[in-house]
């Protein structure tokens, strides 16, 4: 598939998630033994942990399809962009989306401010670029959505198998939010 053939399979998963007519494929004793072999996950998501947001389900997709990375925040941190970088170098994914969402935990606790301990704190940290470049009165929705871009951005700076990939076209980098309150994903 094209960049954008793989990008128009998640907008059309998505439709099918929203509209509650998923076709769940690819979820069975056949496709289990079929990946045994190996993977080619056609798209990287680098989403939050949070519970209400589940890549596969979001896009409709089945097993071997997503590469998912699950940290709060979305945060592009050393563990989350070695793990993009093990699909880009060694599956060959071409899309890598970064997907924020509706009412973040994450973001809301950075905004907030204060001692968290010393694990959360540095993961917060990652959201404060977002906080500053959205103004210190943004809603939460407008940080969630700037903390998408930056990262989406922050993969190519902190990663040369990334940003070579981004630089030459074979990979594409795509931001986008999640809302909770209808599955829909808008592509930012």
């Amino acid at each position: 598939m094209t960049k954008d053939e793989v990008l128009n399979r998640l907008k059309e998963g998505n439709k099918r998630f929203t509209a509650d007519k998923k076709e769940s494929k690819l979820q069975d004793k056949s496709r289990r033994e079929e990946l045994t072999k190996g993977q080619s996950p056609y798209a990287i998501v680098l989403s939050c942990a949070d519970s209400r947001v589940v890549p596969e389900l979001a896009f409709d997709s089945g097993l071997g399809e997503l590469f998912t990375v699950r940290v709060a925040g979305n945060v592009a941190n050393s563990s989350s962009i070695a793990s993009i970088e093990y699909a880009v170098a060694h599956l060959g994914t071409e899309i890598i989306l970064v997907m924020g969402h509706e009412s973040c935990g994450a973001v809301n606790a950075a905004m907030g401010g204060g001692d968290n301990g010393y694990n959360l704190n540095h993961l917060l940290s990652h959201i404060a670029p977002a906080i500053a470049a959205s103004g210190k009165d943004a809603p939460v929705a407008d940080v969630v959505k700037k903390n998408a871009e930056l990262t989406a951005e922050e993969l190519k700076t902190r990663s040369t198998i990334i940003r070579e990939a981004a630089e030459s076209g074979k990979v594409k980098i795509v931001p986008a939010y999640y809302n909770l309150d209808s599955g829909k994903v808008d592509f930012l």
